[in-house]
């Protein structure tokens, strides 16, 4: 996907094995993710490896985004509906799948019994919180992302990477869901899958911790944040068996799970 060349992708192999020689074994897999996906771009010169398949990914969302409305706008439990979509367009994640159909899963994460399921709190939390801080994942799953945050009536601020790596969102990627027109966007100032903290940008880190309530997608967010305290929840789909066993449920569980700051309740 980079265009490497065999040399290149040799010597990708050759650096990436003195890296994790290098890594301690506690390390997630975003933080391993932050030096591989470095390597890659120095080597090959491409700055964005991902730059076409997630443009496409958007536009496909896109022309689903109208019947998506009326399938949320329809529904007698709207939040939950557009939780679930949200959800559901965490199957775009290309570093685990391949290929999918976007309508299955939609199908399916709507009539899915959730695994792990926190909705009632998260509604209650919702009500409380002055604004929300939204963790984005992939881009074109910022589509289904742009559904959930229309149903908020209060201000959001919508965090991508920042800069490319995997399909993860940047903020071009969100501009051209439309999500500037719900949200205030920001970057974390990292290339990394998920959300490591320390080595976010200092104004990122200032927001995470004076957050009222936090909404972070996908399994990179929760590779990185499952053991912070805040007011967290993780909505996602479990897409691997690290993360099935780790958080109780099955590969193709639909998930949404009250994080370490809501651990007394």
């Amino acid at each position: 996907m980079a265009g490497a060349s065999q040399a290149q992708q040799h010597q990708v192999v050759l650096q990436v094995l003195e890296r994790l020689q290098e890594i301690p074994s506690g390390a997630t897999p975003p933080q391993m993710g932050l030096d591989i996906h470095r390597l890659v771009r120095e080597i090959t010169g491409n700055p964005d490896p991902y730059l076409d398949v997630k443009k496409d990914a958007t536009q496909k969302a896109l022309k689903m985004l109208p019947k998506l409305r009326e399938i949320r706008d329809r529904s007698s439990q709207k939040l939950e509906t557009a939780i679930r979509l949200s959800i559901a367009g965490n199957i775009i994640d290309l570093g685990i799948n391949k290929s999918f159909e976007l309508w299955d899963e939609v199908e399916r994460v709507l009539n899915q019994e959730l695994a792990i399921n926190d909705i009632a709190l998260l509604h209650e939390k919702l009500a409380q919180a002055g604004s929300i801080l939204f963790l984005a994942d992939n881009a074109g799953e910022t589509v289904f992302d742009l559904l959930l945050i229309e149903t908020f009536a209060k201000p959001v601020f919508y965090v991508v990477k920042g800069g490319p790596v995997l399909n993860d969102a940047t903020r071009e990627d969100a501009l051209a869901a439309g999500i500037d027109k719900v949200a205030e966007i920001l970057d974390n100032g990292l290339q990394a899958p998920g959300t490591i903290l320390p080595l976010s940008s200092p104004d990122f880190q200032k927001r995470f911790m004076e957050a009222e309530l936090i909404l972070a997608k996908g399994m990179g967010n929760y590779e990185t944040l499952s053991e912070v305290k805040g007011p967290i929840f993780f909505l996602l789909q479990v897409k691997c068996p690290v993360i099935a066993r780790d958080i109780g449920a099955k590969i193709g569980s639909t998930i949404v799970k009250k994080g370490e700051g809501f651990k007394q309740r």
